[in-house]
């Protein structure tokens, strides 16, 4: 009777917390917040104590060919470790740091990575994270336009 008791107590907090973390799911911003690449080439031509963390979710690849200066290399957060990278990198950082993700790996609509990479930033109670919209994809949206890049690791 006991274990029937207890396996039962579990199974209820197993269900309360499954029920508050689908609340929680839902709380955090569907859409993230975003900022232009005009926008940001403003921000990092500004003060250097206003400069943000650039975190590049993206694939080791594009990143390698070119990446906006100054930006540090997470990996792909539709992959597991990708967003393990990211928690570790992020982890110390005050919750009201200003962070700029992005990608460009492909259409916005498509991109896999810079959603998930700012829902994990939400969750782990960041606020002022906003992600790089690019149309089309980080070749058309930053070098094409002539901004200023980075290349190798």
């Amino acid at each position: 009777m006991k274990q029937l008791r207890r396996t039962s107590a579990i199974v209820l907090g197993l269900g309360i917390l499954c029920a508050v973390a689908s609340v929680a799911a839902q709380m955090l911003p569907v859409e993230p917040e975003t900022i232009t690449s005009e926008e940001l080439v403003k921000v990092l031509k500004g003060p250097k104590k206003q400069q943000p963390v650039i975190l590049n979710v993206g694939f080791r690849m594009l990143y390698v060919q070119a990446h906006i200066p100054g930006s540090e290399f997470i990996g792909a957060t539709s992959e597991a470790a990708g967003i393990e990278r990211l928690r570790q990198r992020v982890e110390k950082l005050p919750r009201n740091q200003f962070i700029v993700l992005y990608c460009g790996c492909c259409p916005w609509n498509h991109c896999p990575n810079v959603k998930p990479a700012a829902r994990e930033l939400a969750g782990m109670g960041f606020r002022n994270v906003k992600v790089v919209y690019m149309a089309n994809n980080f070749g058309a949206d930053w070098v094409d336009k002539g901004y200023p890049v980075e290349k190798g690791e």
